[in-house]
């Protein structure tokens, strides 16, 4: 591409997005695992517990915003990673691209498959699996979609930090599994030992699962909610410039 040409300003992040969404459009099976994968576990899990209904209503809500941000972590993390590991990342920082413009790129492209992805799990967990929530859907939509823009960041943040796809996915443990065991999924977080406590107070994963649960309890907006909301959001955005700030020119 003529570096010349290449489009100024929000337009190159534009021009990122498409690019990326256009090669999601011919990998079929990334397509799959993004929107299809969520909305099978929750389905497998409505009928783990189809003899209790009442453990699907407590347990799917936390999975309906979990689910979301592992399978974005994975497929952000390995894609970047191809981007690096194939050169096309070292030519598109030689153009005039900021670091700031590829990582929103990503982050826009992403996100638009997190909007798809969100609402077709939250549909199918309310509208036809019967999740019985208290407060409205969109609540439990909105959490959703931040969880899953959280795993994309978070996603974008440790494929600078890896040399392979094998590698990417080593960092699941050490990024995503702590949050899973501490966010209060397994067990209330007051609970916990005092340690294990404190740790999981500044995990963003803690904060989606209670953002589920105040929906899945209050008819309303409650001021715990808009907390949770606004710190998985604050989440995504320090991480995404952490993303942009560890970006590097060369090829792994």
């Amino acid at each position: 591409m003529n570096t010349g040409t290449f489009p100024p300003g929000p337009a190159r992040t534009l021009a990122t997005a498409a690019r990326v969404l256009r090669q999601l459009r011919h990998d079929p099976r990334t397509v799959a695992l993004l929107l299809l994968v969520p909305a099978l576990m929750i389905t497998l899990l409505r009928y783990v517990f189809d003899g209790s209904p009442g453990t699907f209503d407590t347990v799917g809500a936390s999975l309906l915003g979990v689910f979301p941000l592992i399978t974005m972590f994975l497929v952000t993390s390995i894609a970047t990673l191809r981007e690096r590991t194939s050169g096309t990342l070292e030519r598109l920082l030689a153009m005039p691209l900021g670091k700031a413009d590829l990582i929103a790129g990503y982050a826009l492209a992403f996100g638009a498959v997190a909007v798809v992805q969100s609402l077709l799990a939250t549909a199918l967990s309310v509208w036809v699996l019967g999740l019985d929530v208290v407060g409205s859907p969109w609540l439990l939509l909105l959490v959703a979609l931040l969880d899953a823009l959280l795993g994309t960041a978070l996603g974008l943040f440790v494929s600078a930090f890896a040399a392979s796809e094998f590698q990417a996915v080593q960092f699941m443990p050490a990024v995503i599994f702590p949050q899973l065991l501490l966010c209060g999924l397994f067990t209330p977080r007051d609970r916990m030992h005092p340690v294990l406590e404190a740790v999981s107070n500044v995990l963003p994963m803690s904060y989606a699962v209670d953002g589920m649960n105040q929906v899945l309890g209050h008819r309303g907006v409650t001021a715990d909610f808009c907390r949770d909301v606004l710190v998985v959001a604050g989440s995504a955005v320090l991480v995404l410039c952490l993303g942009a700030a560890t970006l590097r020119r060369r090829t792994a």
